[in-house]
């Protein structure tokens, strides 16, 4: 895919509009400090995006990044303003759906409509590439506020529920017993 400017256009004052492309395995060391201060620690809760309520412990690491930009089934999409990467988010073929995850936008850049671009990109890949009509994905159902901004944008609860990986601390250190991953999913049209 080549760089592609987004359908958001730039306001007066604001910064402009991002580029898009997908990652290369040398991306990754820009990628896990982005998709950690997205969501863990003190940098995190500049945005609202953050799980440091949630979590401790790391996100992800540079070969958790590096494995996903090196599947065949997947993209590792980026969001860029003048070579810096603002945003990810990973997309991966699954049959008749695509899976969407590791979406992080820096906390600075959170609530000015670059989430929503990103989004509607992976959104645009996943059909243009892969022909999916449908993106899943799982959120900690916890996260009231997120799951209701996924709603905004078309994705519906199913009361489907997965395990947390409690014991992996891959995926972070658990600050409470109960969380568990809810299903969303999004007809692609």
């Amino acid at each position: 895919m080549e760089a592609k400017e987004a359908t958001e256009t730039a306001r007066p004052g604001t910064p402009s509009a991002p580029t898009f492309r997908f990652a290369a395995g040398d991306d990754a060391p820009a990628l896990v400090p982005l998709i950690e201060s997205a969501y863990r620690g003190e940098a995190s809760r500049t945005g609202w995006t953050t799980e440091a309520d949630l979590l401790d412990g790391q996100r992800t690491d540079e070969d958790g990044v590096r494995a996903v930009v090196g599947d065949g089934a997947s993209r590792v999409l980026l969001a860029e303003d003048g070579g810096e990467v603002l945003a990810c988010c990973h997309i991966e073929h699954r049959g008749e759906h695509a899976y969407f995850g590791m979406f992080a936008v820096r906390p600075q850049r959170q609530g000015g409509g670059l989430g929503r671009a990103v989004l509607a990109e992976a959104e645009r890949v996943a059909r243009a590439e892969w022909g999916v009509r449908e993106m899943h994905m799982t959120v900690i159902r916890q996260r009231e506020e997120l799951i209701a901004w996924y709603e905004r944008r078309g994705y519906r609860r199913t009361g489907r529920m997965s395990a947390f990986p409690y014991g992996d601390e891959r995926f972070g250190i658990p600050r409470r017993d109960d969380l568990e991953f809810e299903l969303l999913v999004k007809g692609l049209g």
